[in-house]
């Protein structure tokens, strides 16, 4: 039974003696009557409680933390809560070595596994008269089965599609963003010890790891999906795990314009300005889509190019065969062995790169970024945090200060000014609805300052009476200066293209 052990201490259980009863809650070890009461009847034991130490008593948490129940303990919950542990120990105790062969093979014998914890269900409900509808049998099923294979409490989430982030706030409060609005669901983990198992079973496929001495993480699900993990002492709520879902199918650009994210004229330039090589520069708050528009991006890359992708996590999901995809690495326990974005941009020049794409540049990787857009490396992708295409530039000259090279600030921005050609400004607006505010053209240096010039914009004209944004696409009529670059990659946009109004 060595393999049922560690399944077992894998979810943070104990090996149970057979010939020991089971523990239970305190408040389970009173004798029990030997006829039932009626229901609504108040059975008086020989122990009074007072209201005090009642109180204690439903806030305490049962023995075992490996199951996830609701907000709100009440006593059905600690019934469930109970027999999802009796379940447990039913099967690590007495499932047999064929049984032990389907669990092994993980998720891809779910169906047979749900069918083992159904029958081992069933004994325990039929020894210890435990009364459950059919719909409360199938929902324990599917919690036990989600603790082995899964994420416990927040697979379904995971598998919601409606659902494209996921925040927990410590061990009792979940958060959801669903449509573009937070809302607070009523799943929660039994305590942080549950939580904490969780995390680990996120981060020991990666390779990564979380403890006091180094309490937040960046790490992946096995679909893609980010994941940022922080721990006390850094956090005062408990464990603070928040995922950054994508879509199961990868986004088109026609999903983004029906979505109202970019009109259809701004998804035909930027498809061009793609296959010309522009060096794009993809800029806005957190969460609002850049990952998800530099892969719609990335979509107009032609498929016979080499492509090196760098990020912390590896999120991109690039449609091409021709890619190379490099993660950064933290640093080991004894504090060696980091690898950083900007060892990776380094490296990857010597990679024969047609295009580098850096999932986001946040301080030093800025300068190689804009070497590698200097030096023949065009139509390269990234992204940055900024409010405005103004804001962006100021935030790139300081993070290539961060470099540690002792540059003068007019050779800064004429690096930045020779090597970015378009900045796309992404919001978050109101409604929660995202769009593509601004294009904007870097035109290069006019004395000390780099000019810009907007393209495309979103003029928002009101809030209806519902909270959505009512506004739209418009087009300032201006000619780009890097039309040149088109011509010379056989890209034909033509000129009546850029005319002023509506979009």
């Amino acid at each position: 039974m060595a393999r049922s052990l560690s399944l077992l201490e894998r979810l943070g259980g104990k090996k149970q003696d057979k010939n020991q009863p089971p523990p239970t809650p305190e408040r389970l070890r009173l004798p029990k009557p030997e006829v039932k009461p009626p229901p609504g009847h108040i059975q008086h034991q020989q122990e009074v409680y007072t209201e005090k130490q009642m109180q204690q008593e439903r806030d305490a948490p049962a023995e075992a933390s490996a199951f996830a129940g609701r907000r709100g303990i009440t006593s059905k919950s600690d019934v469930m809560q109970e027999l999802k542990l009796a379940v447990h120990r039913r099967i690590v105790d007495e499932m047999t070595p064929e049984e032990q062969q389907v669990l092994v093979r993980g998720e891809d014998a779910r169906e047979q596994i749900k069918n083992i914890i159904s029958v081992y269900s069933g004994r325990e409900m039929a020894e210890n008269s435990y009364a459950l509808s059919r719909g409360e049998r199938l929902k324990l099923v599917d919690d036990i089965s989600n603790e082995l294979l899964g994420l416990g409490p927040l697979e379904p989430l995971l598998q919601n599609d409606s659902i494209t982030e996921i925040m927990v706030n410590g061990p009792r409060q979940i958060f959801i963003e669903q449509k573009g609005k937070l809302k607070l669901t009523d799943i929660h983990f039994y305590d942080s010890s549950h939580l904490m198992n969780i995390i680990e079973r996120i981060l020991t496929p990666l390779g990564r790891r979380v403890d006091e001495s180094s309490p937040l993480v960046d790490a992946r699900l096995a679909d893609g999906s980010r994941v940022n993990i922080i721990i006390p002492p850094l956090s005062l709520v408990g464990p603070v795990v928040t995922i950054r879902k994508f879509s199961k199918n990868a986004l088109s650009i026609n999903d983004l314009v029906s979505f109202g994210t970019l009109s259809a004229d701004m998804a035909t330039f930027l498809e061009a300005c793609v296959r010309a090589r522009l060096n794009i520069l993809v800029s806005g708050g957190t969460g609002s889509g850049k990952t998800t528009t530099l892969n719609v991006l990335s979509s107009f890359i032609p498929p016979d190019d080499r492509i090196v992708t760098i990020e912390d996590a590896a999120e991109l999901r690039l449609q091409q065969t021709h890619v190379v995809t490099l993660e950064s690495r933290p640093s080991n326990l004894e504090g060696h062995g980091a690898i950083t974005i900007r060892d990776l941009v380094r490296n990857a020049l010597r990679m024969r790169p047609d295009r580098i794409i850096v999932g986001e540049v946040r301080a030093g990787e800025a300068l190689d970024m804009l070497q590698a857009m200097n030096t023949g490396h065009d139509g390269s992708l990234t992204t940055a945090h900024a409010n405005t295409p103004r804001d962006v530039l100021s935030r790139l000259e300081t993070m290539v200060l961060m470099a540690g090279m002792e540059l003068p600030v007019r050779a800064v921005r004429t690096q930045v000014s020779s090597a970015i050609d378009l900045i796309l400004q992404q919001s978050r607006i109101r409604d929660g609805s995202r769009k593509i505010t601004y294009i904007t053209e870097v035109q290069g240096m006019e004395g000390d300052t780099i000019v810009l010039q907007d393209l495309f914009r979103y003029v928002q004209e009101r809030i209806d009476e519902h909270g959505k944004s009512i506004g739209h696409f418009e087009s300032l009529g201006l000619m780009p200066n890097f039309m040149d670059k088109f011509q010379m990659n056989g890209v034909d946009l033509p000129k009546s293209f850029f005319t002023s109004g509506r979009r």
